[in-house]
């Protein structure tokens, strides 16, 4: 991987991450594209550069995550809520690592679940029309549970760990705003915990060069990552989540074309 493609790779995921569009399949499909080497640094580098991403919702939430002393409460039910929401995503992703790895390097995999995914997203806005839940302090502990359930079909590439959990809030009764902001926050400690588990994995492998590469595409990563949750908040807010599923179904279908004319392998 050579700096051009760090960079471009990083502005996919800075600007696919926080959209119910699945970043990894994006960042799959621009290495195929890219003929970026299938070695361990790529898919380190995949997982790492979500760090950059964190940032950018640690910034642009800083008053919720480092809330004033007088609210030490607060925000320590906050913490606790987000450890709760995820437990299911560091106890799976623990288990199934080599087999998540291994779903890293298919094309079908990423274009199956790019379609059925937004097919639900079509619908997805009907579905849940009543919402009781409109600030982010009324989620249970429970609610926040069920919602780290729902992110970890996001382990499967395609599937999108935004979509997976915002729908998972919208069924916990989150309006669409409350579930995107919570999607976003629940992000923080999973991808903290992916991109440290995967850091220590092959720590021994990474040189200079790389860790040069990792750091100019998390810098990346993050001014693109910061612009796009500005924008995504509002636009859920007025338009739902059609955009988006047609967006999905067309991307499918597209990579099963590049599978089936050889452009893409499987």
């Amino acid at each position: 991987m050579d700096l051009l493609e760090a960079i471009l790779i990083a502005i996919v995921e800075g600007f696919t991450e926080f959209l119910p569009i699945s970043s990894t399949g994006h960042m799959i499909i621009a290495e195929k594209l890219l003929t970026v080497p299938d070695n361990d640094f790529t898919k380190l580098f995949t997982v790492g550069i979500q760090l950059g991403a964190i940032l950018a919702v640690v910034v642009l939430y800083w008053k919720k995550f480092f809330m004033p002393a007088a609210s030490m409460q607060k925000r320590f039910g906050f913490y606790f809520k987000l450890g709760f929401a995820v437990l299911p995503a560091l106890v799976i992703g623990f288990l199934l690592s080599d087999w998540i790895d291994s779903l890293l390097e298919s094309t079908l995999t990423v274009a199956i679940s790019l379609v059925a995914g937004g097919i639900v997203l079509l619908f997805i806005d009907n579905f849940f029309k009543t919402p009781l839940i409109h600030e982010e302090e009324q989620v249970s502990f429970k609610s926040a549970f069920l919602i780290g359930c729902w992110q970890c079909l996001a382990m499967v590439p395609g599937v999108s760990r935004s979509a997976a959990s915002i729908i998972g809030g919208m069924q916990q009764k989150l309006n669409r705003k409350v579930a995107a902001e919570f999607s976003f926050f629940l992000a923080v400690p999973t991808m903290a915990a992916a991109t440290g588990y995967k850091l220590l994995k092959t720590a021994s492998s990474i040189t200079s060069t790389h860790l040069q590469l990792f750091a100019i595409g998390n810098l990346v990563a993050f001014v693109v990552a910061i612009i796009t949750i500005k924008f995504f908040i509002g636009f859920l807010q007025h338009n739902g989540f059609k955009f988006f599923a047609y967006y999905r179904i067309f991307m499918g279908v597209l990579l099963f074309i590049l599978i089936y004319n050889g452009t893409l392998s499987c």
